[in-house]
């Protein structure tokens, strides 16, 4: 495996390879004075082992560097490789071993660097299998196509049939983290999975009182530790405290775990998958018609129409003619038409000259109406500002990469939002001048700022500013204001990251605070990716990760021809359901067949929303041709996918 980059997510991702996987690894990263956050990734890389709890002192020298070649051996100290370099050139990448690696990741923060050397590397080796990191999702569709098909003409030419490992898989750690963090934000919660419009939601559950069933909702996934209310545990650290938790126990254990909270699958739905960005383009070009009048002007104009109508109905009343006759009349003297009622009656006398009053009061609301509507569209573009009586929003610090999709998210789920950023040129800015969000522009450590975004009255403050310290300082000033609100931060480091939540969490115990890593979120995702399967989504339970992932039974001799209850592996792997559509499974995993109607059970009912089938029971026998969504751990994924198998029979 070869892995380059230029951030934390480079770091994670090949200790996760080399720690859970087992993999050989070549890591290619620029010189450490290239590096912006020098410290915060030596450290990372020194305590990558602990974050995969694999807490080896071989492990961590490995991981500290040097330019030693990676030999084949089953050392731990022949692992890792690390090359420096500026960039992945076409030279960096043949000496990282291109030509015979198997998988190449390039997560490079900067999109034009991780295509260019996509296209390098297919050049290099056309059936290399590729996973790139790419914000721009819609010319990471273009560029997975173009590169697959690349390599199935290489395939060709070879004379060889199909892409073999040869497959691209775009990825992007903002798509990865943002729902996590939006749900933190809002439910409190980071235990959300979506993907191509499946959405698995997981929540924690307390502890059943005396007498009490705990409820295992669709299915039981994890038991937190004994240790989850004390500052010390928790999401502090990789542990949990003096317990760690259990990740998929089995019935019996569950029921033996007293006073201990569970995390169960509770909501499973399916919605069609967003719209593409190019459908909101203009969106907020033409602003609604309420927006273009102030609520002063909208009532002027309300009491005028109503001055009008009251006057055409005395008219009515008191000249008899049709009512239509005596709006088109009042109309006439509104309007101050040369038609004076001489030898009229005195109340039709009094009425003209009412009239002719209110025309002269609608002549400068008239212009203000104009006015107002010329500056709306002029400012149509421009920024909004907080409105005064806002409150229940989140203040989302930070529109950059990883703030820019948090806040598409957020307006996805019709939250109130108000953001907060430093610079004009943010990447954010477009779209939250498209949504018509309120953005304070100014420094966030600055006095005012945040007092600015009504963060008095709002229910969560998310920080996901690109300097640890920015988001620091926001959240202890924010916590000064509102001792009680709750606050989602996020941070590089996982060490300073495990001292600001026991800091936060026991200086202010009644309020929610976590503290998230988007490579931490992120690096699972990319791994199983690299390894051939496209993970559907993790979540973290405290400081450890769950994976979800969609397989197909043929694959795996661990679940082909075994029935629910023997594929399942207590803190492994879980079955949880059946796919008959194939709708779930990633692109290059098979080709989707018909789901078995008879010689193994197939179960007739708990087919959800989204097409999935639920509650399994135990004795129904997985067949070739299933499909399934399965939870697994690091260690029962990598396991799964028999990697480590092969490579101990000398393949």
């Amino acid at each position: 495996m070869v892995v380059c980059g230029d951030d934390g997510l480079a770091h994670r991702l090949a200790a996760e390879l080399r720690g859970v996987y087992e993999e050989q690894v070549t890591l290619v990263v620029p010189p450490v004075q290239r590096t912006t956050r020098a410290p915060a990734v030596e450290r990372a890389r020194a305590v990558s082992a602990a974050l995969l709890d694999r807490v080896v002192s071989a492990a961590v020298n490995r991981a500290s560097g040097n330019g030693g070649g990676g030999g084949s051996g089953g050392e731990p100290g022949s692992r890792e490789r690390t090359l420096t370099a500026d960039e992945p050139s076409e030279v960096v990448l043949a000496e990282a071993g291109v030509a015979q690696a198997a998988a190449l990741a390039l997560v490079y923060e900067d999109d034009e660097t991780n295509i260019r050397a996509a296209l390098t590397a297919r050049r290099i080796n056309p059936r290399l299998r590729l996973v790139l990191r790419l914000y721009n999702w819609r010319l990471g569709q273009h560029i997975e196509e173009l590169l697959d098909q690349t390599a199935a003409l290489a395939a060709a030419a070879d004379g060889t049939a199909g892409l073999g490992d040869a497959s691209t898989i775009v990825l992007s750690d903002a798509d990865t983290a943002a729902p996590a963090l939006v749900a933190s934000a809002v439910a409190g919660t980071t235990k959300v999975v979506q993907t191509e419009g499946l959405l698995l939601r997981a929540v924690d559950r307390p502890p059943p009182g005396p007498g009490q069933a705990a409820d295992p909702g669709l299915a039981t996934l994890a038991l937190l530790s004994p240790t989850i209310d004390d500052p010390s545990g928790a999401d502090g650290s990789e542990t949990g405290g003096e317990h760690e938790p259990q990740l998929l126990p089995d019935a019996a254990t569950v029921r033996a775990a007293s006073g201990r909270g569970t995390v169960v699958l509770e909501q499973v739905s399916y919605s069609a998958p967003p719209a593409s960005a190019s459908a909101g383009l203009g969106r907020g070009v033409v602003p609604p018609f309420t927006s273009l009048f102030s609520r002063q002007l909208r009532l002027s104009l309300a009491g005028l129409a109503g001055c009008v109508l009251a006057l055409a109905v005395a008219l009515w009343l008191v000249t008899g003619i049709h009512p239509l006759g005596a709006l088109y009349l009042t109309l006439l003297d509104l309007f101050a038409i040369d038609d004076p009622a001489i030898g009229a009656s005195t109340e039709r006398q009094v009425l003209q000259l009412l009239s002719g009053l209110v025309g002269l009061l609608l002549l400068p609301v008239l212009l203000a109406a104009v006015l107002e509507a010329l500056g709306t569209f002029r400012s149509a573009a421009a920024l909004r500002k907080p409105p005064r009586g806002m409150g229940g929003h989140v203040v989302l610090l930070g529109l950059g990469k990883i703030g820019t999709r948090v806040l598409k998210r957020l307006r996805e789920l019709n939250i109130p939002v108000v953001c907060v950023e430093s610079g004009p040129e943010a990447r954010g800015l477009a779209l939250a001048r498209r949504l018509r969000v309120p953005v304070v522009l100014g420094d966030v450590t600055q006095e005012g700022v945040l007092e600015a975004a009504k963060i008095h009255r709002a229910n969560a403050l998310l920080a996901v500013t690109s300097s640890d310290t920015t988001n620091l300082e926001a959240v202890l000033y924010a916590r000064a204001l509102r001792p009680d609100l709750r606050v989602v931060l996020r941070l590089y480091d996982d060490d300073f990251s495990t001292a600001v939540f026991r800091t936060l969490r026991a200086a202010h115990p009644q309020a929610l605070t976590r503290s998230r890593s988007v490579s931490h979120l992120a690096a699972p995702a990319f791994a199983g990716a690299m390894l051939g399967r496209q993970i559907l989504g993790a979540i973290p339970v405290e400081r450890r990760v769950l994976l979800f992932a969609a397989v197909r039974v043929a694959d795996h001799p661990q679940l082909a021809g075994k029935t629910v209850a023997e594929a399942f592996r207590a803190g492994a792997w879980r079955v949880l359901a059946l796919d008959p559509t194939g709708s779930c499974v990633p692109a290059g995993s098979g080709s989707a067949g018909a789901r078995p109607e008879s010689g193994t059970g197939a179960p007739e009912a708990g087919q959800g929303e989204s097409g999935l089938v639920w509650n399994l029971p135990d004795t129904y026998v997985l067949g070739n041709e299933d499909r399934v969504v399965l939870a697994a751990t690091r260690r029962g994924m990598a396991e799964l996918l028999g990697r480590r198998t092969r490579r101990q029979g000398g393949v």
